[in-house]
């Protein structure tokens, strides 16, 4: 499959998220901003779009990529985090991970949460929506540490959380955005590779983003979440 990158109009939207909350979505076709597009993967490989390096990776093995069969799972050897099981900023948590048909183990952690300047929204031109608000970005790395290669796949689903343990505003971007770019895992995503992911929560200016939870199968939003604090 031909790679062919579609630019977007910028528009923005307000919608509720499904436990309520509010959610800001923009698009940006700002060539400047869209700093990494990633070549769409063969028929067979999901394509949904997930968060991107913006801090170094860790350095990757070399040798030939070996692939597993895209549905069967592999097993990282270790203890899967528990739904409402918390993790210290940097520690690692054992995922089984799913996207569409693949499924795999990673090692997810989040690295840092990094408070941004409200001037860095002007180029998604959210106007009043934002107003107030504060964007954080919560960076992630993301480590292969099954036998399935994970190409293509889409880790997302981190959301920022406030100290009284609710759920930041969440801002989803349609394209790209220099300060927390996302494009799906690389080709090549086999066992010991290692990427980074980057989620942009937003707050009122009067608090901060201090946590981060991972909701993505199997896991669920809220108490079957897994934490960050």
């Amino acid at each position: 499959m031909n790679g062919i990158h579609t630019r977007k109009r910028m528009w923005t939207l307000v919608g509720l998220a499904a436990v309520g909350a509010l959610t800001l979505t923009a698009c940006n076709d700002d060539p400047a901003a869209d700093t990494a597009s990633s070549t769409p993967p063969p028929a067979a490989a999901p394509t949904t779009p997930a968060a991107s390096a913006s801090t170094p990776a860790a350095a990757s093995p070399s040798g030939a990529a070996t692939s597993a069969p895209a549905a069967a799972p592999a097993t990282g050897g270790g203890t899967d985090a528990t739904p409402g099981q918390t993790f210290k900023i940097g520690q690692p948590a054992q995922v089984q991970f799913t996207s569409g048909s693949t499924k795999g183990v990673i090692a997810l952690s989040v690295t840092a949460i990094e408070a941004g300047d409200p001037a860095d929204l002007a180029a998604l031109k959210l106007g009043d929506k934002a107003k107030g608000l504060v964007p954080y970005y919560v960076r992630y790395s993301i480590t292969n540490t099954g036998t399935t290669d994970l190409a293509y796949t889409s880790v997302d689903h981190v959301k920022g959380l406030l100290p009284d343990g609710s759920e930041a505003q969440e801002l989803m971007i349609i394209g790209g955005f220099a300060k927390c770019a996302n494009p799906s895992l690389p080709k090549g995503f086999t066992n010991g590779q290692t990427a980074q992911g980057c989620a942009v929560a937003l707050a009122p200016a009067a608090t901060k983003v201090s946590g981060a939870e991972y909701w993505g199968a199997p896991y669920s939003l809220g108490k079957g979440a897994i934490f960050w604090k």
